[in-house]
């Protein structure tokens, strides 16, 4: 199965300039990418979609991804925790949620029910449910357990040993990123962001047997210590980072090659501007995202300018800051780190494929065709993409999730 894809502007994911051309597609992959305005002009083709001048770009990723935090754009849960059954209706739902944004890949940031996620990302995989690829997670890791749940041995508990259980659990159930929470959360507990939650010692035992069992940890991660712990582990992402000092900036920027980070706006700037009714108090929340975007406006652009490889995926989920709204991610970069809308979309795009560790994120000859058509120009104006139906073409891997509007067959 051929198609061709001519008249576009194509933005290759690399942060450069938007060219005229066309692309080719065979099968699952891209075979040619030509430069010019009558570029494969006569190229044979099953499927022929002329874009019109539109932006031909890599589809998006999102870098901290929770499918099981219910809400999205379709759906709002006012309650955080679901009963099973609708935990996994909830997560099915927000994956094709997020594809229909033009997400084709996510990064688990961890999940509130065991085995959904393995079994959702290999329902994808297999064409039984619409949603973009996965690398999937399991229930977040804190030693002591969330807010005192008991989550069983597995989840919870001290000790090095206790590390190389749970990440030889993971193994076994299909699990391809673990979440640890490393540092406290503010916005959930007051003052606890700089509390370091796991000993060196059961940190190192996780990276080695995570290594060993070729799994990749992603970490929360606040305060210095925090950070410091994590890359020594191994830690492939880390989230947030906000308190990070000179000394951790200057540790990030020379493991810059070895792990991506991404801050995660998205829930601060949603948490501020909330306006949440009377019986729900953001008080905390609130306080702790104003903080944070404070701090990571001087520290974002600082790791940028020293190399450090930043990711989109703002915790998105909760009802003030629902699962389709996540290019909005791309504008706060823009707004408040300072970067230009090709740096952004770089960080959707080429560095998300990087932490997918897959041939995604760039619009390449011998990639992945994961491909989407844009009525505009998003490096002029990257805020259109928050608007689905200035996605007129979704493609993954080839095959059309949002066909547009005019294909013309051979």
């Amino acid at each position: 199965m051929r198609t061709l894809i001519r008249q576009v502007s194509i933005f290759d994911g690399t942060g450069s300039a938007p060219q005229a051309g066309a692309v080719l597609i065979e099968g699952e992959r891209i075979q040619r990418v030509a430069l010019g305005a009558d570029a494969l002009a006569g190229e044979a083709a099953d499927t022929v979609i002329d874009g019109h001048g539109m932006t031909l770009m890599p589809g998006l990723v999102d870098s901290h991804t929770h499918l099981t935090w219910g809400s999205s754009v379709e759906k709002i849960y006012h309650q955080f925790i679901l009963p099973a059954d609708e935990l996994k209706v909830a997560a099915w739902r927000n994956a094709r949620v997020l594809l229909d944004h033009g997400f084709t890949s996510i990064y688990s940031a961890g999940a509130l029910g065991d085995m959904i996620e393995p079994e959702l990302a290999q329902a994808i995989a297999a064409g039984e449910t619409p949603g973009p690829r996965m690398v999937p997670s399991t229930l977040e890791r804190s030693p002591e357990g969330d807010e005192g749940i008991d989550t069983g041995d597995v989840f919870n508990g001290r000790g090095p040993e206790a590390m190389r259980n749970f990440v030889a659990y993971c193994k076994d159930e299909g699990v391809q990123s673990i979440k640890l929470v490393v540092s406290g959360e503010d916005a959930l507990k007051p003052n606890s962001a700089m509390d370091v939650l796991y000993t060196r010692e059961e940190l190192e035992a996780a990276g080695e047997a995570a290594r060993d069992a070729g799994l990749w940890i992603a970490a929360h991660t606040y305060s210095p210590e925090a950070i410091g712990l994590a890359l020594d582990a191994g830690a492939r992402v880390l989230y947030h980072c906000s308190f990070a000092d000179d000394a951790t900036v200057d540790r990030m920027a020379a493991d810059k090659d070895k792990f991506f980070y991404a801050p995660g706006p998205g829930v601060s700037i949603a948490a501020i501007e909330a306006n949440p009714p009377p019986h729900v108090d953001m008080t905390h929340m609130k306080a702790s995202a104003n903080v944070r975007m404070g701090l990571e406006g001087k520290l974002v652009p600082e790791l940028k300018a020293r190399g450090v490889r930043i990711l989109t995926g703002g915790d998105y989920g909760f009802p003030f800051n629902p699962h389709g709204r996540n290019a909005r991610d791309l504008e706060h970069f823009v707004q408040h780190y300072g970067f230009t809308a090709a740096e952004a979309l770089r960080s959707a795009t080429q560095y998300g494929g990087e932490l997918m560790g897959l041939e995604v994120g760039l619009v390449k000859e011998g990639w992945l065709a994961d491909l989407l058509l844009v009525d505009g120009d998003p490096t002029a104006d990257v805020a259109i993409l928050q608007d689905k139906d200035r996605l007129k073409m979704i493609m993954k891997g080839g095959v059309l999730h949002k066909a547009p509007a005019e294909i013309e067959p051979s």
